[in-house]
């Protein structure tokens, strides 16, 4: 008996073990999966909160809420499939990335772009149930788009893995990152109505730190902003070079790695490196897309005058 209970012990102990080797697996895969989705997570954090401008402060988190399910609903659609693609046609990893690469270079440059020719976004303003309803659909759809490039690149980091593995690795960062984007959004929106309380406090310290975070907001929205651009190009443009190296075209791989050696430095050195030059190929090839978009939005209004 003694020993039936002996042997029963060790067995649990080595179930334990493997559950706990499984889970510190799993973590890890999580966490390298999540790594270079970061450039995608920020942006997603920075365009969120123009779909609650203009609406009823009571409002904003109901609507941030809605979003948040929708993007967690997309993000588990996107896992099935991306899973089922990385099981049975994981040669189409590469092209998708690379797909994804161009959209994040796309949307950099053109951000840029939009930037230096002065276009700025008109803030939406609504008050209704059926408009709120818009609102979330339209967030949604952008979402969906942010979440497959989340998704794919999560994918691209545990390609390497089992199937149980890759599942349980992408789910928390499906997980993860909605709560830590949608979180940080509904922090956003409303640091200012928290701003404006403590203003109004009899408190002069309060009073003065309510004012401070009132008008710090607008520049740490925009800090936000600079630093997704900057991040989609990096990331997008790093996901292009890779991608040409592993389906042969090997040349921008090797002139980035030799621009890289060519200077001296510690490594974080040679990463800040590496990353500007991808930043710099990203916009680069981003900017091809937007100049043809110009071009056949140009087209497009000339053949609409034509007609009329």
């Amino acid at each position: 008996m003694a020993l039936g209970l002996a042997a029963l012990l060790d067995d649990i102990a080595a179930l334990v073990k493997a559950t706990a080797a499984s889970l510190d697996d799993i973590a890890a895969g999580a966490v390298k999966a999540s790594t270079k989705a970061v450039a995608v997570v920020v942006d997603d954090t920075a365009v969120t909160p123009q779909y609650v401008e203009g609406i009823d402060p009571k409002r904003e988190l109901p609507i941030i809420k809605r979003i948040a399910t929708g993007s967690l609903v997309n993000k588990s659609v996107i896992l099935v499939l991306a899973l089922l693609l990385s099981e049975f046609a994981a040669w189409g990893l590469t092209p998708l990335l690379m797909l994804g690469g161009t959209y994040l270079c796309f949307e950099g440059a053109h951000k840029i772009w939009d930037r230096l020719a002065g276009h700025r976004a008109e803030a939406a303003v609504t008050q209704n149930a059926q408009a709120e309803d818009a609102i979330v659909k339209s967030a949604v759809r952008t979402d969906f788009i942010l979440s497959a490039e989340i998704m794919a690149i999560a994918l691209g980091e545990v390609a390497g893995d089992s199937l149980p593995l890759r599942a349980a690795a992408l789910a928390i960062v499906a997980v993860v990152i909605t709560a830590l984007v949608y979180g940080v959004v509904a922090l956003l929106v409303k640091a200012d109505d928290a701003g404006l309380a403590l203003a109004r406090s009899d408190s002069p310290f309060a009073r003065r730190a309510g004012c401070a975070v009132v008008a710090a907001m607008p520049r740490v929205l925009s800090g936000i902003t600079a630093v997704g651009v900057a991040a989609m190009l990096w990331v997008g443009g790093h996901l292009l070079v890779s991608g040409a190296a592993e389906l042969g075209w090997r040349a921008p791989h090797d002139a980035v790695a030799a621009i890289a050696a060519a200077v001296s430095g510690p490594a974080p050195l040679h990463w800040l490196v590496e990353t500007a030059c991808s930043l710099v190929a990203g916009f680069a090839w981003g900017s091809v897309f937007v100049g043809v978009q110009s071009a056949v939005s140009a087209m497009r209004r000339g053949s609409g005058r034509t007609d009329r």
